[in-house]
C-alpha cells in the first residue's frame, strides 16, 4: 500500500495536463463535452480498463489506480456528466442514465467488451451497464459498492461517509472539495438520492461477466457483510479484501488493486 500524499496531489489534479503517464481527451457524447482521462502509451492486445468514479468526485482520485493500470493496460477514465471536466447538464442522472451514457461514452471511444471497474456509487453504474448490456462487458470489479441495504437512506450513507473520513489519508481533501465544487453541492445531493434509491440487487443478479467485488478492509461505507452479500448474488464472483485501507481503496492502496484487476484479467494467475 503506498498512501496517498503531496506527489499523488499533483497528479491527480493535473489534467487536462499529461502527468503520470495520463493524458486528457474532450469528446461530444451523447450531448455533451465529456472529458477522459486515459494512459497514452500502446499496449498491443491488452484489455482496456475503464474506471467509473463515485458521487461526489470524478476522475482525480482515480488517477494513482489509472497510474498503476497504465504499464500493463490501456485505462480510460471518463467523467460522468456534471463531474469533473466534463460539461454539466441541467439534471442528475440516475444510475440508468449514467449507464446509458457510459454505452454512448463506449460507443464514442469504439470500445467494447471492456473491464469495467465502478467504484462506490460507480459500483452501481457499472453493475447497471454490465446487467443490461453484458455484451460490453468483458469482466467486472465492483470496489467498496454502494449501498448496503442495512443503510440505504441519505442520513445512513453519510453518516458512515463521516466515519470514514477519520480513516482515510488526508491528502485527500483538496480533491474532494474541487470535485465538489465542480459537479455543484446540489448534484451532489441529488446523485446520493438517486442511490440510496437503487436496488443494486437486481442488478447483481443478472451479471455474467467474470466478477471481483473489492474493499478495504477498514472500509465502514461497505462491511464485510454486505461485500459478502453482493458477491454471493453474482453468479461468477469472488472477494478480496485490501489489508488498512478503508472506502477509498483505489486511491490510497492502487498498486493492490490494480494487481486484483490484472489477476481478474488473466485467467490462468487465478488461484
Amino acid at each position: 500500500m503506498t498512501g496517498f500524499g503531496p506527489g499523488e496531489l499533483r497528479q491527480a489534479l493535473a489534467a487536462p495536463r499529461p502527468a503520470a503517464g495520463l493524458v486528457s481527451d474532450f469528446r461530444p457524447v451523447a450531448g455533451l463535452r465529456t472529458h477522459t482521462r486515459r494512459s497514452a502509451g500502446p499496449h498491443g492486445d491488452a484489455a482496456p480498463v475503464v474506471l467509473v468514479h463515485g458521487l461526489a468526485v470524478s476522475h482525480r482520485y482515480l488517477t494513482p489506480l489509472a497510474a498503476s493500470l497504465a504499464p500493463r493496460h490501456p485505462v480510460y477514465v471518463p467523467d460522468l456528466p456534471g463531474f469533473g471536466l466534463t460539461e454539466r447538464p441541467g439534471t442528475a442522472y440516475d444510475v440508468a442514465g449514467h449507464a446509458a451514457f457510459l454505452v454512448d461514452w463506449l460507443a464514442a471511444y469504439r470500445l467494447g467488451p471492456v473491464c469495467l471497474l465502478g467504484h462506490s456509487f460507480g459500483a452501481e453504474v457499472a453493475a447497471a451497464l454490465a446487467a443490461r448490456r453484458p455484451d460490453l462487458v468483458r469482466a467486472l470489479v465492483l470496489a467498496g459498492p454502494t449501498s448496503d441495504p442495512a443503510a440505504r437512506s441519505r442520513r445512513g450513507q453519510i453518516g458512515r461517509w463521516l466515519v470514514d473520513t477519520l480513516r482515510e489519508a488526508p491528502w485527500q481533501a483538496p480533491i474532494l472539495l474541487r470535485d465538489v465544487l465542480d459537479a455543484r453541492p446540489w448534484r451532489v445531493f441529488a446523485t446520493l438520492s438517486h442511490s440510496v434509491r437503487n436496488a443494486i440487487e437486481a442488478d447483481l443478479t443478472r451479471v455474467t461477466a467474470p466478477t471481483l467485488v473489492l474493499a478495504g478492509a477498514r472500509d465502514p461505507v461497505v462491511p464485510a457483510g454486505w461485500r459478502q452479500e453482493a458477491a454471493r448474488l453474482v453468479p461468477d464472483a469472488r472477494t478480496v479484501t485490501v489489508p488498512g485501507a478503508a472506502h477509498n481503496v483505489v486511491t490510497t492502496a492502487p498498486g493492490a488493486v490494480a494487481d486484483a484487476v490484472h489477476d481478474l484479467l488473466t485467467p490462468a494467475l487465478r488461484s
